[in-house]
């Protein structure tokens, strides 16, 4: 019997190549979108049925993983890979792009775990893999507090899940990645348009040249993400934290190196 994986923001770049993969590798594959009525290339893989969901709608969530459980059968891994960036200075964050980024990549998150939750403990089975990034697990550029906050928590939820979900052999996964190519990461960032304060231009400028100038240069095959996650879905890897990529492995052993204050103050040197 083939196995199924649900995966969430699979409209462009990590989330539908994943999809692509697992369905060419058998699986059957519930791909998830704001908007599947503009999805074509999914619609090609026999073995790929598209759902509608905004992953901070829980009513939203809990209607497509009962509709997903009932075209399927049974889930056996779910792919948390929706998410967004707010980024600038958090003085001038509007209220709504706060709660914005904690809906998306915290809460969206949430929703979707509680909505499997009965049918993983009916089953004493199934696995949650949470595309997080090396910003959960240290800082790497100015401005980048919410969405830090975001993955930060990320990290938080996971790790605190593991303890009441082990007993009922439902495991865990945490993705650490650090961008990659054909995932246009300045695409998909909202900058704070709050009040006019120019004491922050500066290094907002330098943050937005730094991001742009990270677009022209080599950056990680996002194959190698995708081959993580399905080594973790398919159980050849039982890690609980993967590290992806030459961004994520480097910074993230950089600030294990040395004290915080130091790392903190390598960091901050970069954009003076």
């Amino acid at each position: 019997m083939s196995k199924t994986i649900f995966i969430t923001g699979t409209s462009s770049g990590l989330g539908k190549l994943t999809a692509i993969h697992f369905a060419k590798q058998g699986w059957n594959v519930a791909a998830t979108m704001r908007s599947p009525e503009k999805e074509e290339e999914l619609l090609k893989y026999e073995n790929i049925k598209l759902f509608k969901l905004d992953v901070t709608d829980a009513a939203q969530v809990k209607t497509a993983v009962a509709d997903a459980i009932e075209a399927f059968g049974q889930i056996d891994v779910v792919v948390n890979n929706a998410g967004m960036g707010a980024y600038g200075p958090l003085e001038l964050a509007e209220e709504d792009a706060i709660d914005w980024q904690f809906a998306v990549n915290v809460r969206g998150p949430i929703n979707v775990i509680r909505a499997f939750l009965p049918h993983y403990r009916s089953r004493r089975g199934g696995m949650f893999i949470n595309i997080s990034s090396l910003m959960g697990l240290t800082t790497a550029v100015p401005t980048g507090s919410l969405y830090n906050m975001s993955k930060f928590a990320l990290e938080g939820l996971i790790e605190g899940l593991y303890y009441e979900l082990k007993p009922l052999n439902i495991e865990l996964r945490l993705i650490e990645q650090g961008g990659s190519a054909g995932n246009n990461f300045n695409s998909s960032i909202v900058w704070s348009q709050g009040e006019e304060i120019t004491d922050y231009d500066a290094i907002t400028e330098k943050v937005k040249a730094s991001f742009s100038q990270a677009q022209n240069k080599p950056m990680d095959d996002p194959q190698m993400i995708v081959d993580a996650i399905s080594s973790l879905a398919t159980g050849e890897s039982k890690k609980f934290r993967t590290l992806v990529g030459e961004a994520s492995n480097g910074l993230v052993a950089m600030r294990n190196s040395m004290p915080i204050e130091d790392y903190l103050e390598t960091i901050a040197s970069n954009y003076k």
